[in-house]
């Protein structure tokens, strides 16, 4: 299959990008500044990431679609307000997770947004379980930009007007170029930012405004970075179908009220676990020394004994050393636990740690 292409290919080449293919797209893996200093000026600026290999899947219908949707997420859906945000999953009936997601109370119905490799199949998963009742649109026709960083609200404000009103989790539709956007104030990197939902013929022009007012286009390689210094799951890695939210230490993003019910798809798992316990849960890791744990690498406990492995790793540039996240066995997961990691052959010292590594900062209570 032909690798395809975003809307701002052609700027990413004018930018000099490095590029990798990425669940079926040719995307920048970094720029001529490298991964360091766009994770660097993120944090301390403005980036922007073009996420538009992500799905957008609009569902419109009446108040069925509601609770046929409840049958499917962990999320309390009726009392999710107009225009705002929840994170949450698709699961299978073992409460494997299929995908993570975003999930956005629009009018007549729900913006849901999800990963660029899974969302063909939760589209097929979805239609099938809500019968083809509704109107799903898998959207191709528009792209996802995220600014993100504490310059963000600024710049893309001198741009759309009204996005500083924005809370956290909270999106509304906007004009640019007499044409509607949908933008919410979220994103996956730690940081104050907002995603765009925009037309495809004027993803270039408008990213091309954010670069004039001073922010700075960011690869996939530095989006990692981010995402794992601020203790986020990446689908693939953290997160898989032999994996539950309980065991991916995300039992914060199921409704209280829905685990009372227990009437969605994976509840009889996902009710179990929270009262008995998991085998193996997700937690953070910091090596000693300057060694970089990556993916797949063993973990053991001080006896010797392999207890885990890690699912993500790498330098974290805000915090100036290694950081990674994995599963261990429950009984070695309470912070401060001395583990061993093994690379290349060698057994490195490293300790359990809370999350994140870097502390977040999102915006709260603009009005």
């Amino acid at each position: 299959m032909e690798t395809k292409k975003t809307s701002l290919y052609q700027l990413h080449q004018d930018n000099n990008a490095k590029f990798v293919e990425f669940a079926g797209y040719q995307m920048p893996i970094q720029y001529s500044d490298g991964i360091v200093e766009e994770h660097k000026f993120t944090r301390n600026h403005s980036g922007i990431f073009d996420v538009s290999h992500m799905g957008q899947l609009f569902i419109h219908g009446s108040e069925d679609l509601v609770n046929d949707l409840e049958k499917i997420f962990p999320l309390d859906l009726k009392k999710l307000k107009l225009n705002h945000s929840k994170y949450s999953f698709l699961m299978n009936n073992d409460a494997g997770i299929y995908d993570d997601l975003i999930i956005t109370k629009i009018e007549n119905g729900f913006l849901i947004i999800l990963n660029a490799a899974c969302k063909e199949s939760d589209f097929e998963i979805l239609s099938k379980l809500l019968n083809n009742k509704y109107e799903m649109v898998l959207d191709e026709k528009r792209s996802l930009i995220a600014i993100q960083g504490p310059k963000s609200v600024e710049i893309l404000n001198d741009v759309i007007k009204g996005v500083e009103d924005l809370n956290f989790m909270t999106g509304n539709w906007f004009l640019f170029n007499d044409k509607k956007v949908y933008i919410t104030r979220s994103g996956y990197t730690g940081e104050d930012g907002f995603e765009i939902s925009v037309e495809n013929e004027l993803a270039d022009k408008f990213t091309r405004k954010l670069i004039e007012k001073g922010a700075k286009l960011i690869g996939l390689g530095a989006r990692d970075t981010l995402r794992l210094e601020a203790g986020l799951c990446l689908y693939g890695h953290e997160l898989s179908k032999d994996k539950t939210p309980v065991e991916a230490n995300l039992k914060w993003a199921i409704s209280k009220e829905r685990i009372l019910k227990g009437d969605f798809i994976g509840s009889d798992i996902i009710i179990k676990q929270l009262n008995t316990g998991v085998q193996k849960v997700r937690v953070g890791i910091r090596p000693e020394g300057r060694i970089i744990a990556r993916e797949k690498t063993k973990i053991f406990n001080q006896e010797d004994l392999h207890i885990g492995e890690i699912t993500s790793g790498t330098f974290g540039p805000s915090v100036n050393g290694p950081v990674a996240m994995g599963y261990v066995e429950n009984e070695f997961s309470k912070k401060d636990t001395k583990v061993f990691l093994e690379v290349r052959g060698k057994k490195h010292p490293a300790n359990i740690c809370g999350l994140p590594f870097y502390k977040k900062n999102y915006v709260k209570g603009v009005n």
